[in-house]
C-alpha cells in the first residue's frame, strides 16, 4: 500500500481484510523515497503513484490519491487538500484555513465532496482503477474527535452529522474512499479467484 497517511492506511486493511494478501506499507517495506504528486487531478496522481512504487518492488501496489473539493472555493483544496495551509501543514492548520475562506459563505452555499481514486499496479503495469465519490457541505466549526483530515468539518446530511461524529466503520460505509475501496475488493477476489483456478488447473 503505497502511502504513508497511517489513518488512509488504517481504513484500507480494515476493508480489505480477509483477502488472501498481507498489506505492507512504505515504511514496512523500508521504501523511503517519495514520487512526485505534480498531476491536476486525484486520477493522475494515484496513477503516477502506482506505477512509481510498483517499479521498486515485486508486490502488487495500490496507490491512492483523495482529497475534498468546496463548490465556492472553485473545487479547493483539491489535489493539495493534505498541503493546503502550507507544504508541512496538519490537519487542524487545513481545517482553519477552509473555514476561514468560508467564513462568510452561508450554509446553503457551502457543498463538497469527498473524491478517491485506487489505482492497482504491478511492476509499472496499471491493472485497475476505481473512483469513489461523496458529497456533503461544510460546518462553520469543527464536530467530533474521529477520522482523521476534514472529517470534522464534513456534514453528511442523511446521517445528520459530520464524519468526525460517526465511527469509522459507519463512515466507511458510505465514505468516498469506502465506496472505492468495496469496488477495488470485488476486483481483488476475482483477480485471486482467477489465480487460484490457474494454478490448480492440471
Amino acid at each position: 500500500m503505497a502511502t504513508t497517511n497511517q489513518g488512509k492506511l488504517k481504513e484500507i486493511k480494515a476493508a480489505l481484510e480477509g483477502l488472501p494478501v498481507r498489506i505492507l506499507s512504505l515504511k514496512e517495506l523500508n521504501l523511503n523515497v517519495d514520487c512526485p504528486e505534480e498531476g491536476k487531478t486525484f486520477r493522475q496522481n494515484a496513477h503516477a503513484k502506482s506505477l512509481f512504487y510498483s517499479q521498486l518492488t515485486d508486490y502488487l501496489t495500490l496507490a491512492e490519491d483523495s482529497g475534498l473539493e468546496v463548490k465556492a472555493l472553485g473545487k479547493a483544496p483539491g489535489v493539495f487538500s493534505a498541503r493546503f495551509a502550507a507544504p508541512e501543514a496538519n490537519d487542524e492548520k487545513n481545517i482553519a484555513k477552509v473555514l476561514a475562506q468560508l467564513r462568510k459563505v452561508p450554509p446553503p452555499e457551502r457543498q463538497a465532496r469527498f473524491i478517491c481514486y485506487l489505482c492497482l499496479a504491478k511492476k509499472g503495469k496499471i491493472i485497475k482503477c476505481v473512483r469513489g465519490e461523496v458529497r456533503g457541505w461544510i460546518t462553520e466549526e469543527k464536530r467530533g474527535g474521529h477520522g482523521f483530515g476534514y472529517d470534522p468539518i464534513f456534514f453528511y446530511r442523511p446521517f445528520g452529522c459530520t464524519f468526525g461524529e460517526i465511527c469509522v466503520s459507519k463512515k466507511n460505509l458510505v465514505s468516498h474512499r469506502g465506496r472505492a475501496l468495496r469496488q477495488m475488493r470485488r476486483f481483488l477476489e476475482e483477480f485471486f479467484g482467477a489465480a487460484a483456478k490457474r494454478e490448480a488447473a492440471p
